[in-house]
């Protein structure tokens, strides 16, 4: 399969080629006590997600049963075993920002994406995940676009916050 995917450094990767990177990560942290999260976290951001492939690779490098690797992957909602999109969405409907409309925010986010919570947008620029909290109560509803946080959110505002990805993306700006 010839995925492409980007390195950290900006360099073009087959998932080949990534697979070949993480054997070296799995090389280091074989050998280490509480190595595992710390890998699949390594892996996650090399490939973008944790599919099968990466997840038996891991198993076997760190000499795990492949049951306990894919229980810690489905455990963590962190992890993800399908690809996101280059930009991830996470809704908070913890009790103040719920009471507050984040469940009307979340709705907006739907309509404008046409995509539910857990699935990414054709174009693959967005994901659409639900958070229980972001620490931010007083200034709910919150959501948070890769690592920013907007705060004070309203439905109408959302069409605005997704635009401003969307033109760096087509602008082939790295956006957050």
């Amino acid at each position: 399969m010839a995925v492409e995917n980007a390195c950290a450094c900006g360099e073009k990767l087959s998932e080949e080629e990534l697979l070949a990177k993480l054997d070296e990560v799995l090389l280091e942290y074989k050998d280490k006590p509480g190595a595992l999260i710390p890998v699949l976290q390594i892996a996650q951001g090399m490939l973008g997600y944790l599919p099968e492939t990466a997840l038996k690779r891991i198993a076997l490098g760190l000499n795990k049963p492949y049951s306990e690797v894919a229980g810690v992957v489905s455990f963590y909602a962190f992890f993800s075993t399908s690809p996101r999109g280059k930009n991830v969405i996470r809704v908070c409907l913890g009790t103040a920002c719920y009471v507050r409309g984040g469940k009307n925010v979340l709705d907006a986010l739907k309509h404008q994406l046409k995509i539910d919570v857990g699935e990414t947008t054709k174009d693959h620029l967005f994901s659409l995940e639900v958070a229980r909290c972001f620490g931010a109560c007083g200034l709910a509803p919150t959501i948070a676009i890769n690592d920013k946080v907007y705060k004070r959110v309203r439905p109408t505002k959302v069409g605005e916050i997704l635009e401003q990805y969307k033109e760096a993306a087509k602008q082939g700006e790295a956006h957050g």
